[in-house]
C-alpha cells in the first residue's frame, strides 16, 4: 500500500469525525443552554442529529456506505427465495432433527447415569 493511498484513506475519514463533533455539541447544547422551552432544546438536539447526518453523507465515507447500501440491495434483489412449502418442510426437518438429538443425547446420559451409578458405585436410588 502506497503512502498517497495510506494519507487518501484517513483524509475520506473527515466526514465521520465532523459528524461526531457536531452530535457532541448538540448534547452539549441539550445539556447546557439554558433554553427554557423544552421544545427549544429538543429542537436543538434533532437538528444537531440531522446536521451531522449530511455531512456524513456528503463526506467520502458516506458515499463509500450509500454504494455499499445499494449494492447489498441490488444483491439481496437477485437472491432467489425459497417458496413457503420449502421454508415449512426445511423447518420440519430442523425441528425433526433437534427431537432426534435431543433422545439420542437423553438416552446417552441416563446410559452414561446407569453404568456409573448402579453397576461401578453400587448406588441405589
Amino acid at each position: 500500500m502506497s503512502q498517497t493511498q495510506i494519507i487518501d484513506a484517513n483524509a475520506s475519514k473527515w466526514g465521520v469525525w465532523v459528524s461526531i463533533l457536531i452530535i457532541v455539541a448538540a448534547f452539549v447544547a441539550y445539556l447546557f443552554l439554558p433554553l427554557q422551552p423544552a421544545y427549544l432544546k429538543s429542537l436543538l438536539l434533532l437538528a444537531g442529529f440531522v446536521v451531522a447526518a449530511v455531512v456524513y453523507f456528503v463526506s467520502p465515507s458516506g458515499k463509500a456506505f450509500v454504494a455499499f447500501a445499494k449494492d447489498a440491495l441490488r444483491e439481496t434483489k437477485k437472491v432467489v427465495w425459497p417458496t413457503r412449502k420449502e421454508v415449512l418442510q426445511m423447518a420440519g426437518v430442523v425441528f425433526l432433527f433437534v427431537f432426534v438429538m435431543a433422545l439420542f443425547i437423553l438416552g446417552v446420559d441416563k446410559t452414561i447415569e446407569w453404568v456409573l451409578y448402579d453397576l461401578i458405585l453400587r448406588w441405589k436410588k
